[in-house]
């Protein structure tokens, strides 16, 4: 069987640029101590998370607002979601196209019609997701933050569903960080390394969908989002 990961991974500069991001990553959980992390750690891990999920698709809410309780629909749809993500893990690791339907029913809840939540509209972005899924639960050799990037932006390309696509494709890609064992408590914070550079964020998203050259545009700017997103860990900033 052909590995569908192996051959981005191993793009000019790619393989490089993911392990210095792992690496910093590997630093902040020994250095801290990956075991004394505490349930504190990954609930503001989450908390970030959603405070910039929510912030990318334009929610102006501040993070001590959302901590609070306070926030617009989107935002306090983003840490419904969050809460119970990693509740999701099971279901991911058995079936990623019904986790990403959860997923979405919880981000769109009260935005979209109820029998919208969690089903795709879009008939070509649904096969792309089904692919997607048999690709996640094939063997592989490729890095995992290789394997998380990549997913993010084919779940975000795929437009699969009415909206919240982006929301979905961040959430899955923690997924794919705690599922690899490359974050297993979850306190890193990838989606804080997206929106402190969001122009960023949304260039090379667009160029995954349009470019030849968009994947490798993709995963060079992921590291370095992988990177970010570890330095705003609650472990990096106690």
């Amino acid at each position: 069987m052909s590995d569908p990961f192996i051959a981005a991974a191993s793009l000019e500069g790619v393989p490089s640029a993911f392990r210095a991001a792992r690496d910093g990553i590997d630093a902040l959980l020994r250095d801290r101590g990956l075991r004394r992390t505490t349930p504190d750690d990954t609930a503001r891990s989450l908390l970030i998370g959603a405070w910039a999920t929510a912030t990318l698709e334009g929610s102006e809410v501040d993070l001590d607002e959302l901590g609070s309780g306070g926030g617009d629909l989107t935002a306090r749809a983003a840490v419904r979601m969050t809460t119970e993500l990693l509740g999701l893990l099971p279901t991911w690791q058995r079936s990623p196209v019904q986790a990403l339907a959860r997923i979405h029913a919880l981000a769109a809840s009260g935005s979209l019609p109820d029998d919208e939540l969690g089903r795709p509209v879009n008939p070509d972005g649904a096969a792309r997701l089904t692919n997607l899924a048999g690709m996640l639960t094939g063997p592989t050799e490729a890095p995992a933050l290789v394997v998380a990037a990549l997913t993010h932006a084919e779940i975000a390309s795929a437009g699969a569903f009415a909206s919240h696509n982006g929301v979905v494709a961040r959430a899955a890609e923690r997924l794919v960080l705690v599922a690899r064992g490359v974050d297993p408590a979850s306190v890193t914070v990838p989606e804080a390394g997206h929106v402190s550079a969001a122009p960023d964020y949304f260039a090379a998203l667009e160029a995954y969908r349009s470019t030849q050259t968009g994947v490798h545009q993709w995963l060079l700017y992921a590291a370095e989002a992988f990177t970010r997103g570890a330095e705003a860990s609650p472990l990096a900033n106690p």
